[in-house]
């Protein structure tokens, strides 16, 4: 599912990205050619506006006499100086007409006397001019026209609020000594109109235009001019690095007049002009999370599609590695992977199939085998018992012969009387008492048998011929002479799952570790013995065997449960049976209380 979505993400990512930048690019490449077409015109508007006032100033030339008779008052009469001062209106009222943008027009004498001529209503204070930083720097100005920065209007009367624009010419004499200053003050708006493309432009981009004078004094700007910033922000010392500042990436045209009177400045923030762009990354990547979403539910619903029969394959192999053949019942859809799990399907009925043939048979064997068992009860044991009785008939003529009859035959009762389904606990140890009676008549009392058993036990189920087999192992093997009594024990207690285990210990001669070893070996094989299929071995000597009622015990009850033996090297053997109660019709439902059931069989 990872690769499925990494494949299809991949793809979109990388055209989203490249669509981005190259919109973007195309966006700053065309907001450039726009500002620089808007820089050029600006540029032409203002080589034709100082053109223009480079005329109007000049226009004054023509009275340069008057001019510069201005400084020699002390020589002049009243009248002179009258008509001097009408002369003067008169000159300074032609420049005011000459533009209608001008409403104030000063010209200052070699001696500082000013004349003015305004169409407004406040005046200008004299004092107050001459002390002006931007005046005292005119008086040096190398440049015969000039244009001041932006300056405020408090050498006026009023000292009206804004700031003003001062366009000019040092006057020289024929001589070409200084003669004065023609100084007209005008409004910012008047360098530059703004027009609707403009407004526009600037609305969408925030772009911005700077005009400013060789001596880097801001001569106008667009934001005051439209209203964004008030005149008394750009008057402030340090705007320019304040700006520079607050705008961290930013796209700056430039551009100057004809004379390098005016520089022009144009501004663009980047971020500004990558709004839009922005907003289309935006939803670029809402597109792309909702595309993954769409994409990784289809990927979950492909990948259960896949992964759901497979996993069920996968879990009903685990089943039948353990043992249990169980199909998927599940209904398969008709791909290759629902045909493997119909064949699987198949497969494992058909081992259920043999396997459980294979059970039955083994079964029937075993059961073949048992029931054989039980019809020849150990030929041998039977003839020794029977010449004994015999014998002791012969030589006591009394009525002993008639017990050990009467034994054989309870034993007899017993072993060929049940098939299991009803046989019990205290059925075996009945068995066992009267097989150790005939074998102590035998050895003459060499034998005694202890049973420790509690009485609620005896009548949980059993199978057959279990105990009975052992005990005789015990004497076949482990009964040394006549010189010392051998002692059998047989114990039953309840575990901590309330299961029943029962050991039968005698003291015997007991068996060498290597024999000890083969026979663990023999028993633990019992668990994957119990299904094979082998030849019936014929009983010998010992009966039962160890494993036979191991793995008895194995098809019976299950894995669980066992039997096992406990043997010491020099004396005495004991074995441990542990099976599940399994209540009869009466008793082995109290197990609260224990009762011991003691039998002492000996001579």
């Amino acid at each position: 599912m990872a690769g499925y979505l990494l494949a299809c993400l991949l793809p979109l990512l990388c055209v989203s990205a490249i669509i981005f930048h190259q919109s973007a690019a195309s966006l700053e490449n065309s907001s450039q050619e726009f500002a620089a077409l808007y820089t050029s015109q600006i540029k032409t508007s203002l080589n034709d506006f100082v053109k223009e006032y480079d005329k109007v100033t000049k226009s004054v030339l023509v009275d340069n006499k008057l001019i510069y008779s201005l400084g020699d008052k002390q020589s002049l009469s009243m009248n002179e100086l009258v008509n001097q001062s009408v002369a003067v209106q008169s000159m300074l009222m032609r420049v005011t007409l000459l533009k209608s943008e001008i409403s104030t027009v000063m010209l200052v004498s070699r001696d500082d006397s000013v004349y003015q001529y305004t169409t407004a209503t406040s005046r200008v204070n004299r004092e107050a001019l001459l002390s002006q930083e931007w005046y005292k720097q005119l008086r040096n100005s190398a440049e015969p026209f000039f244009i001041t920065g932006l300056h405020d209007r408090s050498y006026y009367e009023d000292k009206g609020s804004g700031a003003v624009v001062t366009v000019g010419r040092v006057l020289y004499s024929s001589g070409g000594a200084y003669a004065g200053l023609l100084l007209i003050d005008l409004d910012p708006f008047a360098l530059l109109q703004l027009d609707h493309e403009f407004v526009l432009a600037r609305d969408k981009y925030g772009m911005s235009v700077i005009i400013s004078n060789r001596q880097g004094e801001i001569v106008y700007h667009s934001g005051a001019a439209s209203g964004q910033l008030s005149w008394k922000q750009v008057l402030e010392p340090g705007f320019e690095d304040f700006k520079n500042n607050g705008v961290e990436d930013r796209i700056i045209l430039s551009g100057s007049t004809d004379h390098g009177n005016l520089l022009i400045k144009t501004e663009i923030p980047r971020a500004k002009l990558l709004q839009k762009i922005n907003q289309i990354k935006g939803m670029t990547v809402i597109v792309i999370l909702l595309s993954s979403l769409i994409l990784t539910l289809i990927s979950f619903g492909l990948s259960f599609t896949i992964t759901r029969p497979i996993k069920a394959l996968r879990r009903s192999m685990k089943q039948a590695e353990a043992g249990q053949y169980v199909p998927i019942e599940k209904e398969q859809a008709g791909d290759e992977i629902g045909s493997l799990v119909h064949s699987y399907n198949n497969m494992i009925l058909t081992i259920r199939s043999l396997i459980k043939d294979v059970y039955i048979a083994e079964i029937k064997q075993r059961q073949a085998k048992f029931i054989a068992l039980q019809n020849q009860i150990n030929p041998h044991m039977l003839y020794n018992t029977l010449e004994s009785i015999r014998m002791r008939a012969l030589v006591n003529d009394d009525e002993e012969a008639a017990d050990m009859i009467a034994i054989l035959a309870s034993m007899f009762r017993l072993a060929l009387g049940k098939e299991g389904s009803h046989h019990s606990v205290k059925h075996e140890l009945e068995y066992t008492a009267n097989y150790l009676q005939l074998q102590n008549i035998r050895f003459d009392n060499m034998f005694q048998l202890n049973i420790r058993v509690p009485e609620e036990m005896l009548n949980c189920h059993i199978i057959p011929l279990v105990i009975q087999p052992i005990v005789e192992n015990s004497i076949n093997h482990g009964f040394l002479d006549y010189s010392r009594q051998m002692h059998i024990d047989i114990e039953g207690v309840w575990t901590e799952e309330w299961d029943i285990l029962i050991r039968i210990t005698d003291d015997g001669s007991g068996m060498s570790l290597h024999k000890q070893a083969q026979l663990l070996t023999s028993l633990e094989n019992a668990q994957s013995d119990k299904y094979k299929l082998g030849e019936i071995d014929e009983p010998g000597s010992q009966g039962l065997g160890l494993k036979n009622i191991a793995e008895r015990i194995k098809l019976q009850y299950g894995d669980r449960y066992y039997l096992t033996i406990r043997s010491g090297v020099d004396r005495g053997t004991m074995v441990e049976i542990l099976i599940p109660k399994i209540q009869g019709d009466v008793g082995c439902e109290n197990r609260n209380e224990v009762l011991w059931d003691e039998i002492d069989l000996g001579g």
